[in-house]
């Protein structure tokens, strides 16, 4: 799956079940660093389509480097979003190698099932025995249906927190008031 956005499904969903603890902008941009050595096979024309950064020992170097550059590309990302007028530090190092581990390892879990050129757990073995595991079809299904979910049990953990604040400011008020 180069370059698409399905690869973000699974991320979405882990988003919803960790919340603050999880960085789905680090998560992503782990998986377009992980597809940066097929752009190049592609470009050039020559090389291994889905070489060493497809392979578990492969994704654990790219997700070192996807940390250490997505903490801060996140961070810039949040300020941009956000508009604030300082600069405060959004992500953990923790949250980003977290995040950046899971998003390499699936973008290699997901890769494994969908291309026969994945070698996952080279140099241990040579072969694939995920490819074809499902079809190409149920996998897409799987991602983006994990999206829907994933957005729809964030919206709504994110909706019952803000009912409990607002319960809480509430019950707060009454219990200082002087009746």
């Amino acid at each position: 799956m180069p370059f698409t956005p399905l690869h973000m499904g699974p991320g979405v969903v882990v988003k919803a079940l960790l919340q603050g603890r999880f960085s789905l902008m680090v998560f992503g941009w782990s998986q377009v660093v992980m597809d940066i050595q097929p752009l190049v096979v592609m470009i050039i024309g020559e090389g291994h389509l889905h070489g060493f950064s497809h392979t578990y020992v492969g994704a654990v170097l790219l997700a070192v480097v996807s940390a250490l550059s997505g903490k801060y590309l996140s961070e810039l990302g949040l300020f941009i979003l956000r508009r604030n007028h300082k600069w405060e530090p959004n992500v953990s190092w923790w949250i980003a190698f977290i995040s950046a581990f899971i998003g390499t390892s699936s973008h290699v879990l997901l890769d494994s099932v969908m291309h026969s050129d994945v070698v996952p757990f080279y140099p241990v073995t040579e072969g694939n025995g995920l490819f074809g595991v499902i079809s190409i079809e149920a996998l897409h299904k799987i991602c983006l249906y994990s999206a829907l979910l994933g957005g729809g049990v964030y919206i709504a953990i994110n909706h019952v927190r803000n009912l409990n604040r607002l319960s809480n400011k509430d019950a707060l008020r009454r219990s200082s008031s002087w009746e």
